[in-house]
């Protein structure tokens, strides 16, 4: 069991949330479902938490209200392999989420997330800092990363 474990807290939409991401990604699974009980009468028998597990890396999603909601000053990252064009599962506008800038994007719930082909981490991270400049310069309006582009971008 992984020692820090990320809390998401869910306007009421916990459960749709992690079935929407097991949906998503290949490896996942629910761990475990706690209900409120008869200390909130008028939650009674919704689900209050759920622990998750997404590509091995467990979360806790939690049913708390609207009190707190989601900002970009937290996201999730996904590794992804290098592809001609990043393609974000999560928040194309048919699945309710709305893209952002340089492979960020909400879902449908709010939540930031990051689509990082592993080809963008070794182009930034040229020692060359010419090239990487190029490379973040390029990629800085793009809302779904394109290598190729990217590529162009470092190759001068």
């Amino acid at each position: 069991m992984q020692k820090i474990t990320p809390c998401l807290w869910f306007d009421f939409k916990a459960e749709e949330a992690v079935h929407h991401y097991l949906g998503i990604f290949k490896n996942g699974r629910i761990l475990e479902t706690s209900r409120y009980g008869d200390a909130m009468p008028e939650l009674k028998g919704k689900v209050l938490v759920m622990r998750f597990e997404l590509e091995g890396r467990e979360f806790t999603a939690l049913n708390g209200g609207p009190q707190y909601p989601f900002s970009e000053a937290i996201s999730l990252s996904v590794d992804c392999a290098d592809r001609g064009r990043s393609r974000p599962p999560l928040g194309s506008p048919s699945e309710g989420g709305s893209p952002g800038r340089c492979g960020w994007l909400k879902d449908k719930f709010g939540l930031s997330w990051q689509i990082v082909p592993r080809a963008l981490v070794r182009l930034l991270s040229d020692p060359d800092p010419v090239k990487a400049s190029r490379v973040m310069q390029a990629m800085m309006p793009m809302s779904r990363i394109d290598i190729a582009a990217l590529e162009r971008a470092y190759a001068g």
